[in-house]
């Protein structure tokens, strides 16, 4: 190959490489840098713009004390807020402040005293007391090749300090932890789904679990954040066990919290104007339609 070949292929390759869209990067890579291609039904309730991190840029630098409020609406961690990567920023934060998606009531449930709804096409979880919402979160469940079953379940098993069987934390052999464990599901070929704390990573990355908020977790076992705020797998295993004590006991629920889990996780858009304003809004299956 000639000199002027090779230079030629050398441009069209530096090309692709370099004006191919964030959403072409596989969502279950590491490198995967937008999360302004993951779309949510309420984000057509919000205008946001796509904001690239930059170096020595986080949640807290940018927002203040507005940056959870920012995180909820990105579903993800602070460890993942990291220069390099870009999220859906609100043009007026009061848009998202205490921000959720899921149904302040939730009628259908009005007659049990906990009931779980999962909604994964909006990556949240509500927690109802009598159809009210007692408290919600941003959760990270399977994505496409390990989907989450959806349907009726119900929580069957506790597990404080709970532990991955079949995964290790990355470039480790630690078993990959999974703190404050509630099951809810066994398949018939045996394999037993977990909501527990791990990674919220802004987009479905689990093998088919639901993951909570667990900072705790993170700073044991990668260093960061520094300061251990969010706890939300915590909050939810002690309301679904209570009265009962939060021990170390591996315990059998017989009649622990009814779930409903509705909708499909989405995908990454593979052509995105990453601009929320101008964005048709996804059609949304109403969780009562799924009964």
């Amino acid at each position: 190959m000639s000199s002027q070949c090779r230079w030629r292929t050398a441009v069209v390759l530096c090309f692709l490489l370099f004006s191919a869209p964030d959403d072409l990067w596989s969502a279950n890579s590491s490198t995967f840098p937008s999360r302004c291609t993951i779309r949510y039904p309420s984000d057509a309730k919000v205008e946001w713009e796509c904001q690239r991190l930059r170096a020595r840029e986080t949640l807290e630098t940018l927002f203040g004390n507005r940056w959870l409020d920012v995180a909820r609406f990105n579903r993800i961690d602070r460890r993942h807020a990291y220069p390099g990567i870009s999220l859906k920023v609100p043009k007026r934060l009061e848009d998202v402040t205490g921000f959720t998606p899921m149904p302040q009531e939730y009628p259908l449930a009005a007659s049990e005293p906990k009931f779980i709804l999962i909604d994964l096409a909006e990556q949240f979880l509500g927690a109802y007391e009598h159809g009210r919402l007692s408290f919600s979160a941003p959760i990270a469940t399977g994505n496409r090749r390990n989907e989450t079953p959806a349907g009726e379940f119900a929580i069957t098993a506790a597990h404080r300090h709970h532990q991955s069987s079949l995964y290790t934390i990355e470039k480790t052999n630690t078993p990959y932890p999974m703190n404050y464990a509630l099951r809810f599901h066994v398949s018939k070929e045996g394999v037993a789904f977990w909501i527990h704390g791990r990674d919220i990573p802004g987009y479905p990355a689990s093998h088919g679990c639901i993951g909570l908020y667990d900072e705790l977790m993170q700073k044991t076992h990668y260093g960061y954040p520094r300061e251990p705020i969010l706890e939300d797998a915590r909050t939810l295993y002690t309301w679904v066990l209570a009265p009962l004590p939060e021990d170390e006991k591996y315990r059998i629920l017989d009649n622990g919290p009814r779930i409903l889990i509705v909708g499909r996780a989405p995908l990454p858009l593979r052509r995105s104007n990453q601009d929320g304003s101008r964005v048709r809004p996804t059609p949304r299956i109403a969780p009562e339609a799924m009964h």
